[in-house]
Order: structure tokens, then C-alpha cells, then sequence
């Protein structure tokens, strides 16, 4: 035990040292002038982004030890350290390196050329004693049971615990998986299929350091209690540069988490809604129901429907987005508006030979044109500028518009109502059938043109206060700051570079692309979900996580073959984890009769351990309903460990299902499980996801009969 407390500090003083390499480095580049803007940005970042990579790994910094059958020991632990003066021999191998592998999949029957496994337990930076697992020897194997026992046996925390000391075999297979497109994770709850992802993200970033760190890694988690929950697994493996959302914030700027009803959320996450939205932008591409006429100087011009369908049909045909399309309806109406004109001015006295003429009246008709407020507005009304919250907006909140674009009208809501998680990926879609507002566009970037130039001119100013007088200057001393820079390269020292960490960039930028994206509760997301997530990461770098029988989306996926084949025919690889770490066999068996019921088909995980702790159930009055979950919470409160109270909507002191979806508490009280059963095969949906979350201890409070589905789990 000394030797390997020794060890284990000498590991702590090196970590220590490289911090502080680090960081003096970071201030070094912080305050340095070499190099151009740009190469000390990438070397800021860079030092940053190690430093806080070193700064998280402290707790558990090495967790195990492999002795091989050649008598060669490696120690195992968050990241990698090295012996400087010993030609950068390892002294502590990265958990995700190649050597450390049979640290997580030597067994007794296959020991991998590996003689024994060392555990560490430590707490901070002390080690307080370590389990050996002896291969080839009777009772190996419980011995190396014995730590996943205790780390899964542990109280929870407020957060998601990594596994990096106590990966599993099939969940260590999963990790290391080579498969370059997408990977489907399915596992029942409690099977670790979330934390598994987390790590293959660890372990990509790893593996392929250089291809993704330029753009990073999303994670798409079920709700925002969710991605707290998990928020701490990937800092604590050392990796930083990961980008974190729900489906509600897909849209920058927006963090939504209202919900539509079944029947609405069904119908916007269907495909079908892409030529809704098609239909919606034609619409507001109208002709004039009259001729909208234009007073100019010395000539009345019209804008008919025949010359509005002319411009629209040739905007449709340059198959730009809408808003970029609109120059090209604009110079078609202004053509013929303006060669009418000149034909009516110079009747009798102008030909078409002679050119200067027309262009000299067409261009004074177009100045003409352009500050009418008639013309203005017709073509505002005609071919408007959208945004598509204006037309979503507008489209949702009208009945005759719904009609005109061909939807639903359960689609139908009052004007000014919140945006729902429903309308992200729908929004998403209209920023590329819109497109950009050119106009816009092109005044902010005058704008920063003449910024740019008045700080040139500014530096250009410094650099002459500068100069110093030649004939007063020695020969030798003649080089001065105008023979060394140019005035807009001055000026580009002075201006204010972007040095937000990636993270801040990616989740500001709708057009970001990752390399790669996690998705988590994967069978809630819709149809039209997949498309954002599909433009957000080209080249179809996937790890989907989820389970199909935990579905209570309407426009969820009933198949992950139907889900991805539209994106990635032949490019997705299918694994599943069967053993459920997290849930005792005496809560799965009550929740497994509830899976019976309406997923018949589909086989609940195998329960790891037996607390011998037994799931209860009491009926109690509606007056009393309140007073039992004052009690269970008064009494938890008293242990170590997390608890929570699921029930359904409406219920004092309950939080609903769906907000604790892969998330696990110690303790669980569900609440009339009859009235969350009552959504169909929604609520029980929901209600299996509330009997999986515990930990330990579970029960149950219901006013009426229990359901049919948990009789027999609770027998009388």
C-alpha cells in the first residue's frame, strides 16, 4: 500500500507541474506580439483548452493498475502523463489508449496476457485501498465484481458519475467501436447506454483529436434537467469542447420547452409538413387581384397580375431561397415597368437605336421607382421579406392559411402563443427555404467596410505621429514603426478578434457543422428533428442512443431502421446492452410488469444486483395524498442519497415523467399511477420510465385500485 500511495503522488506533483507549464504558457500568449492575430488566437485556445483539460482530472486522477504475465506494470487513469527525462515513457496510461484496453476486457476465461487487475478507491487525491483481480485464480471474477458492485451500489450525487474505472466488457466494446457513420445504442433503463455514449465521445475525441476538435461534438439530450444531469461525465474525462442542447434549443437564441398536444406534435414532426412549408412561402408570393398603379413624373405605370405571375414564375425558376429570390422578381418587375414607360414617354420622337437615350430615361425611372412608396409597398405585399418566426407565426395563428398551404388545421393556435419544442427543427427548416435578406446583408457589410476604413485612417494618422524627423536621425537608427507595418495592418491589431472558446461559437451559430452528434433519448425525436441534426453534421457522424419501448413522442421513431434509412441507408450499425446496472431486481420486476403490458414483445434488462430492499405500494385517501408525500419526502431527507416524487400533471409536489427521463434518484415515490396510465400507451410509457429511476428504494401512492398491470407485483 505505501509503494502505491508513493506512486500515486509522485502522479499529483508531475500534474501539478504540467498545470503550471500550462499556464505560464497561456500568460506568456496572452501578453505576446509574434506572429499574426490569427496564429496567436489558435495558440491561446489551444493552451486553454489544455489547461482545462488538466484541471478537471484531479479526483481519480489514476484508478487502476495492469500487471502482465512479462512482469510489465501500467498504470491507468483519466489522461496520459509522461517521464520527460526517461524518452516520454508513460507513467500513466490515458484509459482510452490502445495498452490500457485489457484493463476493461481481460477476464479469468480470456486474461489477455494479463496476470492480475489492481482497482484503486481514492478519495481526492488520497488512496485509501485497492481490490486485486487475479486471473486464473478461483474466485477471480467476484473480485473484480465486488468494485462494479460498490460504484453502482454507491448514493447518487447531483449529477452523473463517470465509469471510467469500472467499464464493463460489452460496454467497453461499444466505446472503442471504429464505425465511421451511425451507431445505435439501444438498451433498456439502467443499462449505462447514456454514460457508454459520453465515453465513445471521450474516446473519439481521443482517437481522431485533430479531425474533431476543429468543430467539436453535439450532445442532444431529452430536456435541460437531463444535460445538467449529465454535464459532468465529459469534463471529467478531460474533454471540454462539446456543445450541449435539446431539440428545444435548435434554434439560437431560443431555449423552448413547452410542448404541443399528441396530436400536434404528431403532425409537425411529420416529413409531410416540408410541403407545408413550401406551400406556406409560395403563398405569400401573391399576384394583384387589381392592377396596382404607380404615378411618376411624366408617366402612370402598372404593376397587372400577367406582369407580377412573369417576375414570379422566373424568381421560382432561379431556384434561389425566397428572400434571395426576390431580386430577381424585383428587376423583372422593374423591367418591364420601366421599358413601358420609356415606350409611352418617347412615343413618336425615341427609338430603341437610340440607347444612351433609353438608358439615360430608364435609369431616372428607376430612381424614380425606388423612392415611390407605392412601388415600395406593392412589392412588400407581393414578394415580402420573411423571417420564419413571422411566417410560422402567421401561418399557425390562421386558419385560411393553414387551408391555402394544405395543413391540418389541428395545426391551429392563437395568435402570439409561445413557440413549442415542435416548431424548432420547423423554424430550422425556414431559414433555408427563405434564405438570407440580401439587402440587409449587404448594408452590414458596407458598414463594416467603412468601420474598417476609418480605422485605417486612424492608423494611418498614428503611424505619421510616428515619423521622425530623417535629417535628424543617424543612419543607423533610420528604421522606424511605417518602415515595419502598413496602416491596415495596424489597424487589424486593433481590431476586436472573436476569442470564444468553440463551445460559445457553435452554439451561436445555426450553421455550425460537428463532426460528430450524440443523440440521447433518440425514439422521441421526430422526423423533421433528424433533418436539423442531419444539416448540423454532414458527414453523418452519429452515436444514437435510446429505447424504442420508452417512446411516448407521437412523432417519435416506431423503428430505427424507418427513422434512419431516408439519411444513411447502409451506413448504421445496431448494438444493444442488456444488463441493468442501475435498477435493483426488485424494482425491475415491478416495472417489468408494467412493460408486459403494453410492449409485450420487447424483453426488459437483467438486473445486475438484489438489494433485498422490497418495492411498496399504499392506497390513501385524496385528503391524505398530500400528508403521505410530505412524509416520504421528510423521511428521505433524513438519508444519504437524491429522491423525487413522479406524478402526473396537476398533482402538488410531483414532477411529471418526462422531466426525469435518464435521470436515476435513490429513492422514488411514483403517485397515482392509474391517472399517468391514462394517456394510452403515452402514459405507459411514463409510468415505466418513473418505476425505472430508483436506485434503491421505490414506492407507490394511489387513491383508487392499482392498476391491473402492477396487481401482481403488489399482491395484498
Amino acid at each position: 500500500m505505501r509503494s502505491e500511495r508513493e506512486y500515486v503522488a509522485g502522479l499529483y506533483t508531475r500534474l501539478d507541474a504540467e498545470r503550471a507549464r500550462v499556464k505560464g504558457e497561456f500568460q506568456a500568449a496572452l501578453g505576446g506580439t509574434g506572429g499574426t492575430a490569427m496564429e496567436r488566437d489558435v495558440e491561446v485556445r489551444a493552451l486553454a483548452r489544455e489547461s482545462r483539460r488538466l484541471d478537471v482530472v484531479d479526483n481519480g486522477l489514476c484508478f487502476g493498475r495492469l500487471d502482465s504475465l512479462a512482469e510489465e506494470t501500467s498504470y491507468i487513469g483519466r489522461i496520459g502523463l509522461f517521464d520527460e527525462e526517461n524518452d516520454y515513457e508513460p507513467v500513466l496510461l490515458d484509459w482510452r489508449a490502445p495498452a490500457a484496453r485489457p484493463f476493461y476486457t481481460a477476464t479469468a476465461a480470456t486474461p489477455e496476457k494479463m496476470r492480475r487487475r489492481r482497482q484503486f478507491h481514492t478519495h481526492g487525491r488520497e488512496l485509501l485501498g485497492f481490490t486485486d483481480e487475479v486471473f486464473g485464480r478461483p474466485g477471480g471474477d467476484a473480485e473484480g465484481d465486488a468494485a462494479l458492485l460498490a460504484a453502482v451500489n454507491a448514493p447518487r450525487g447531483e449529477g452523473m458519475r463517470d465509469i471510467v474505472a469500472t467499464i464493463q466488457s460489452e460496454q467497453d466494446e461499444i466505446i472503442r467501436h471504429e464505425h465511421p457513420g451511425v451507431l445505435v445504442i439501444e438498451g433498456g433503463p439502467g443499462t449505462g447506454k447514456t454514460v457508454v455514449a459520453l465515453h465513445r465521445v471521450a474516446y473519439l475525441l481521443y482517437t481522431q483529436r485533430e479531425r474533431m476538435e476543429r468543430h467539436g461534438v453535439l450532445v442532444v439530450g431529452p430536456n435541460p434537467a437531463f444535460l445538467h444531469h449529465i454535464g459532468r461525465v465529459l469534463p471529467s474525462l478531460g474533454e471540454t469542447d462539446v456543445v450541449f442542447m435539446t431539440t428545444g434549443d435548435f434554434v439560437p437564441g431560443k431555449h423552448v420547452t413547452a410542448e404541443d398536444g399528441p396530436e400536434a406534435t404528431r403532425l409537425k414532426g411529420s416529413l409531410k409538413m416540408l410541403d407545408v412549408l413550401k406551400a406556406a412561402v409560395a403563398d405569400r408570393q401573391r399576384l394583384p387581384e387589381e392592377p396596382v398603379l404607380i404615378d411618376l413624373a411624366d408617366v402612370t405605370v402598372r404593376i397587372d397580375a400577367e406582369t407580377a405571375e412573369w417576375a414570379r414564375d422566373e424568381a421560382r425558376k432561379s431556384g434561389l431561397p425566397h428572400n434571395e429570390a426576390r431580386g430577381t422578381f424585383i428587376d423583372v418587375v422593374t423591367y418591364v415597368l420601366t421599358e413601358r414607360a420609356i415606350a409611352r414617354i418617347g412615343r413618336g420622337w425615341l427609338s430603341r437605336d437610340d440607347r444612351d437615350e433609353w438608358e439615360r430615361l430608364r435609369k431616372d425611372l428607376l430612381k424614380e421607382l425606388a423612392e415611390s412608396e407605392t412601388f415600395t409597398t406593392a412589392l412588400g405585399e407581393l414578394w415580402p421579406i420573411l423571417t420564419p418566426e413571422s411566417l410560422l407565426g402567421s401561418l399557425l395563428s390562421s386558419s385560411e392559411r393553414l387551408r391555402a398551404a394544405g395543413a391540418d388545421q389541428a395545426l391551429l393556435r392563437a395568435d402570439g402563443d409561445a413557440w413549442t419544442v415542435s416548431d424548432m427543427p420547423l423554424l430550422d427548416e425556414l431559414v433555408d427555404l427563405l434564405g438570407r435578406d440580401k439587402a440587409a446583408d449587404e448594408a452590414a457589410e458596407k458598414a463594416l467596410a467603412r468601420e474598417k476604413k476609418a480605422e485605417a485612417e486612424y492608423a494611418e494618422g498614428v503611424l505619421d505621429t510616428m515619423k521622425l524627423d530623417r535629417e535628424e536621425m543617424d543612419e543607423d537608427v533610420m528604421l522606424s514603426a511605417e518602415n515595419l507595418l502598413f496602416a491596415d495592418e495596424l489597424a487589424d491589431r486593433f481590431v476586436e478578434h472573436d476569442t470564444r472558446s468553440l463551445v460559445e461559437r457553435a452554439s451561436a451559430d445555426r450553421d455550425w457543422t460537428y463532426r460528430h452528434v450524440v443523440v440521447d433519448e433518440a425514439q422521441e425525436l421526430s422526423e423533421m428533428d433528424w433533418r436539423v441534426l442531419m444539416r448540423r453534421c454532414p458527414n453523418r457522424s452519429f452515436t444514437v442512443v435510446g429505447d424504442l419501448a420508452q417512446r411516448r413522442s407521437e412523432a417519435g421513431a416506431r423503428s430505427w431502421d424507418a427513422m434512419l434509412k431516408p439519411y444513411v441507408p447502409g451506413r448504421w450499425i445496431y448494438r444493444s446492452l442488456t444488463v441493468n446496472y442501475r435498477t435493483p431486481a426488485e424494482i425491475m420486476a415491478v416495472a417489468a410488469s408494467v412493460l408486459a403490458e403494453f410492449a409485450p414483445d420487447v424483453r426488459a434488462p437483467e438486473s445486475v444486483r438484489s438489494n433485498g430492499v422490497r418495492p411498496w405500494a399504499r392506497q390513501v385517501d385524496a385528503d391524505a395524498l398530500a400528508g403521505a408525500i410530505e412524509e416520504f419526502v421528510k423521511d428521505e431527507a433524513g438519508r444519504e442519497g437524491t429522491s423525487v416524487v413522479i406524478g402526473p400533471p396537476g398533482v402538488p409536489g410531483t414532477v411529471p415523467a418526462s422531466e426525469t427521463k435518464g435521470l436515476e434518484f435513490d429513492a422514488v415515490l411514483v403517485v397515482d399511477p392509474e391517472r399517468i396510465l391514462a394517456d394510452g400507451p403515452r402514459g405507459a410509457a411514463e409510468l415505466y420510465v418513473a418505476l425505472t429511476r430508483a436506485t434503491q428504494r421505490l414506492g407507490v401512492l394511489h387513491e383508487g385500485p392499482l392498476p391491473e398491470a402492477l396487481k401482481d407485483a403488489f399482491p395484498a
